[in-house]
This record gives C-alpha cells, structure tokens and sequence, in this order.
C-alpha cells in the first residue's frame, strides 16, 4: 500500500504497509510430526530450517541433535555455500530467526537453536581461537593493542573465550553493530 519513509535522525519514519494473501496454489503447511526422541520444539526447528532451505533453492539434508540445553539443525549436502552465505552471514541470520520462531512459541520451554551447514560452526570456531592467540601473541611482543575486524556477538565471544586465559592481555569489544570489534591489550 505504501513503501513508508525512512525519515531524518529517526524522526518522520513511517513504517511500510502491504497487503497479504495467500496463495490458492500455495502448498498446504507441512503437519508438524514429532518424532519419538524429538520433542515438539525440536520439530518445529528442524521444519522451519527445511522450509527456509527448501525456499532458498539448496538441496539438503536436515538432521538434528537436542539436549538439556540446545537443539543443534545441521544440514548436510553437496553444496551448502549460498546456505553459509559470505561470512557465514545467510546461515547466522536463519539462527537467529529460528531462534527468535521458538522462543515466540515456547516462553516456557526455551532451548537455544544452533543451525550449521557442512561444520561451518566448528571451522570458524577454530579459526578464530587461531586468530585470537596470533593477535595476543602480537599484542604482548608489540606492547601495542591490536584491533580485530568486525564481528557478530557470537564470534566476539569466541575470542574473548578463548583469550580469557591467556596471560598478559585483557579484551574488550568496542565500536557500534553492526562494526563492533574485540581489542586485545597487553596488561
């Protein structure tokens, strides 16, 4: 109906308003089935992943993983870089919609959902603790604090975990998101 307005410094925004409907052709929702050691929440993750992976044209299969504390989706497949997206940002951004889809349906039961494609979390993961003690390293025999590049909070987290017992060097993230960056000083 109208594509809203961005306003100045926040002030005079509108936001959009469309009209939507649904499709006859549209295919009926699939009926959610849990399976025997899945609970309900587990199959409302593992269906939204699919849908959202079906819909982006990636051919992959959706397995899943559940515990005390987390359901893990990882997707498995021949071709799963426009899945992972450039810095893992497209498979960040279906993480943070499932999560925000479960704990909108289940305030009561909330588990945190991790989404990985091909081991990317694990890659990454390791790629920044390597970075982290590479930088520290510098930062202790430059006497000089080295500045990291942007990161997700996610990613933020793995370095200051990672460097939290390394001695000579405190962190501390600084900047606005979405150019937030962790600092690592020598102490």
């Amino acid at each position: 109906m109208s594509e809203g307005e961005r306003g100045l410094l926040g002030v005079g925004f509108t936001p959009a308003r469309v009209i939507a409907t649904v499709s006859a052709d549209a295919p009926p929702p699939v009926e959610r089935v849990a399976t025997a050691d899945e609970s309900d929440l587990a199959a409302e993750a593992r269906e939204l992943v699919q849908r959202i992976v079906d819909g982006i044209g990636v051919n992959a299969r959706v397995e899943l993983e559940e515990d005390d504390e987390s359901i893990t989706v990882s997707c498995s497949g021949p071709d799963l870089g426009m899945l992972i997206g450039r810095h893992g940002q497209t498979i960040d951004a279906i993480q943070y919609l499932a999560n925000a889809a479960m704990y909108r349906g289940y305030q009561e039961d909330r588990k945190e959902v991790v989404v990985d494609a091909a081991g990317y979390r694990a890659r990454r993961r390791t790629s920044l603790e390597a970075l982290a003690i590479r930088s520290a390293e510098r930062a202790v025999a430059n006497r000089e604090p080295v500045e990291l590049e942007p990161m997700t909070a996610v990613e933020r987290k793995v370095v200051h975990l990672r460097l939290k017992e390394f001695d000579g060097v405190e962190t501390t993230s600084e900047g606005t998101e979405p150019n937030r960056f962790v600092v690592i000083q020598p102490v």
